[in-house]
């Protein structure tokens, strides 16, 4: 591993959390001599988690049976796809080699197998390699469940079948601690929790090796969690995955796992916020943590142990959250992990808070959900309105307008939050006092989005830099900066100044460049007239030479005329952007990432998108923008 990365890493600890990495080396150590191979964790008995669940199959509508049919069929046919890459399709007879285990698609190589220790594997840092994350994904064994729904729904052995073959081989390629499956904690979760909705399905009628198979699977899981957590700076969506995975264990293993369900209910606490916003500041990554509470919740529930009231309103809460910000709002990191998929989806976040509604018999703060998850976790029967007006989330630093300009539906989003959560800040960007916009119930201002982690060099940088996102940045520099994929050695501290929900007036700032420039950034946002939304930045202390940015959506298209720039989507115009004066570069796509805008709209995914950028000087009295809405 890089010197560097320690570091920088070290800066961030405080000295609990240096004792804690020193046990925890010295305990990785320890199980590099002594806790590798099956013979160590024999096969106990299973006991069900989810019993209700093959009722909740059988009620499957015909959306949800015919989407597991596909799914089975790609499935069957040696097809994955995950992270926007398809997989080497693979025969029908051989659908789960060995290799298959560390084979990273995008690379097309092989990363370290069961003869290399876990620990000893550089996934951090080796971009030589590739991205961890492609062969992580594939060993979450998310595809067993909707085999096992297939088989159960259809009588399909050939489904059946391919859950044998599959946990055969990864028992076969991964035993305990050989090789990356091994290797984090998020990993080791998600794939005990797809094994246990599997066999809580079809497991009686799995042969007794496949059994013994999973059984071992999840013994030796049930010793890697607790040994070593996620804990300090690392305590993210990470530590709420291998809670619920310890919990889920135990009760599979017969267990009574009263710690882990006590401390998942506080991270849920901690991790969603009170106003129901991530702390993470990310609202796919807060999804994750909702649905991970809400399986163990669930599992809980048919266990005789119903979800405490104040946890159920803080899940409540963050339904009501994804209902303001309208479908398929992104911000902060999103590596589309999951608990239950059957694949490809649409809007995640959404389809966790209808989830969390039917969980719950409330009405739906969003559309409903034709989905697995929907099927295994609940589908809520009545929804509620179109969330419309101003709301500030407070705690989490987001202001939401949703309403109509120029007789169309807009839905305007201003980010005042903090960098993220915890000392390392892993999964935030430096988009402080950014908006997004959506006309039409479609984007038109954007965030950037992810687009690689471990792999994206100087790409992971730009997708999480200032210069990407919708408000001003000094001198093409982050209002935080980096010291790592995960890490920022300065966070700026954002926070509102003053918010009037009568008009929708909206004022933030944030400190993060009064260190190096003398100026703290402010921006005020708010409704102009029935067209428009007026934009005024200002830049306190210092005068400088300013950068304020508009990232339009993939496929719109923008034309310059003095000072005023016109985005439209297949020649009909949408937005007027008024900008200053006639200072403006319109750029898309070129060979570096700051060449010109970019827009990942998946993880590992990246298209050209203009980025219209005015530069100019601001001071005290500030810059206007204006943002006028097109009747269509």
């Amino acid at each position: 591993m890089k010197l560097s990365w320690y570091v920088n890493r070290l800066r961030n600890m405080e000295p609990a959390e240096i004792a804690h990495r020193l046990v925890e080396k010295a305990r990785k150590l320890v199980s590099k001599r002594g806790h590798q191979g099956w013979h160590r964790y024999p096969h106990a008995p299973l006991h069900p988690v989810f019993p209700g669940l093959a009722e909740r199959v059988l009620a499957a509508s015909p959306a949800q049976r015919e989407a597991i049919a596909a799914a089975t069929r790609e499935i069957l046919a040696g097809r994955y796809s995950a992270l926007g890459h398809q997989w080497p399709a693979r025969g029908a007879a051989n659908l789960f080699p060995p290799e298959l285990w560390r084979f990273d698609p995008i690379k097309q190589s092989l990363w370290p197998g069961h003869e290399t220790y876990a620990f000893d594997v550089d996934f951090r840092h080796d971009g030589s390699r590739g991205d961890i994350k492609y062969v992580w994904e594939i060993n979450r064994l998310q595809f067993l469940p909707v085999l096992a729904a297939h088989h159960f729904l259809a009588g399909d052995q050939a489904s059946l079948s391919a859950i044998e073959a599959a946990l055969d081989s990864w028992h076969a390629a991964n035993p305990p601690s050989g090789g990356v499956a091994w290797a984090s904690g998020i990993e080791v979760a998600l794939r005990a929790i797809s094994i246990i909705l599997t066999l809580d399905m079809v497991g009686d009628r799995l042969s007794e090796v496949s059994r013994r198979q999973a059984g071992q699977i999840l013994s030796a899981s049930a010793f890697w969690l607790p040994r070593f957590p996620s804990r300090f700076s690392s305590a993210n969506n990470h530590l709420v995955a291998e809670l619920a995975g310890e919990y889920l264990i135990g009760l599979s293993l017969g267990h009574s796992p009263d710690r882990p369900w006590r401390q998942l209910l506080v991270e849920l606490d901690r991790q969603i916020l009170p106003d129901g916003s991530g702390a993470e500041q990310t609202p796919t990554y807060a999804a994750f943590t909702a649905e991970l509470v809400l399986i163990s919740a669930l599992a809980a529930r048919e266990a005789g142990t119903p979800l405490p009231q104040p946890a159920a309103q803080r899940l409540a809460e963050f339904a009501n959250f994804i209902g303001w910000l309208g479908p398929r709002a992104e911000f902060g990191d999103n590596d589309e992990g999951r608990v239950v998929t059957s694949g490809d989806e649409g809007d995640y976040a959404s389809s966790v808070a209808s989830a969390i509604a039917g969980f719950a018999g409330r009405p739906s703060p969003v559309g409903p959900a034709q989905d697995f998850r929907a099927l295994v976790l609940g589908m809520p029967q009545e929804f509620l309105r179109q969330r419309s007006g101003f709301h500030c989330f407070a705690t989490g630093g987001l202001s939401v307008w949703r309403g109509e300009l120029a007789a169309r539906p807009v839905t305007m989003r201003f980010d005042h939050g903090p960098l993220g959560y915890l000392s390392i800040a892993a999964h935030g960007h430096a988009d402080a006092l950014s908006i997004t916009l959506d006309i039409d119930g479609q984007p038109v201002l954007v965030d950037p989005g992810t687009y690689l982690y471990g792999s994206g060099g100087p790409w992971r940088a730009w997708f999480r830099s200032t210069p990407a996102h919708n408000t001003l940045n000094l001198a093409g520099q982050s209002q935080s900066i980096m010291s790592g994929a995960f890490n920022w050695s300065h966070k700026a501290n954002a926070g509102l100044v003053e918010h009037r929900p009568a008009d929708w007036s909206v004022t933030a700032e944030h400190d993060g460049y009064e260190r190096r420039f003398g100026a703290r950034h402010r921006r005020q946002v708010l409704r102009q007239d029935d067209h428009a939304i007026l934009i005024h930045d200002c830049l306190v202390g210092t005068a400088q030479d300013a950068e304020i940015v508009f990232q339009l959506a993939i496929g719109l298209e923008a034309e310059r005329n003095g000072n005023v720039v016109t985005a439209s989507r297949n020649g009909a115009p949408l937005l007027r952007i008024t900008l200053p004066d006639d200072a403006i570069t319109i750029q898309a796509g070129g060979e570096l990432p700051d060449h010109g805008g970019w827009v990942s709209p998946r993880f590992g995914v990246r298209h050209p998108a203009p980025r219209i950028a005015w530069q100019g000087r601001v001071d005290a009295a500030g810059v206007r923008s204006v943002l006028t809405v097109l009747p269509s």
